[in-house]
């Protein structure tokens, strides 16, 4: 990879790659509780923070600004999934009206 010219180039990268693993998921049996999913976020989160840590350029300050505006996009980003990852757990629940009568 190239380095980063600047650190809105390395926010954008880390934006786009985090999609693209968002993206990838595929949901499918078995599928894993949406408080265990919030968990493989949020380190998917820390796991991008930590590697973009040492890319970041400028005084510290300015490193601080970058790495804290990459983390609010991927969050950002990762709740939207989460979103969409529970509406799919509620679309797979058996509705009331599935449920045989006693």
């Amino acid at each position: 990879m190239a380095p980063f010219q600047t650190n809105k180039e390395l926010i954008s990268a880390g934006i786009k790659q985090f999609n693209v693993l968002l993206n990838q998921q595929v949901f499918s049996d078995p599928l894993i509780p949406e408080e265990s999913m919030v968990t493989v976020v949020d380190d998917w989160v820390n796991l991008y923070i930590n590697y973009y840590k040492n890319h970041v350029l400028g005084e510290q300050q300015e490193q601080d600004k970058a790495l804290q505006e990459l983390q609010q996009e991927l969050n950002t980003l990762g709740s939207q999934f989460l979103t969409k990852y529970g509406t799919y757990l509620k679309s797979r629940e058996p509705s009331n009206s599935e449920l045989p009568s006693s």
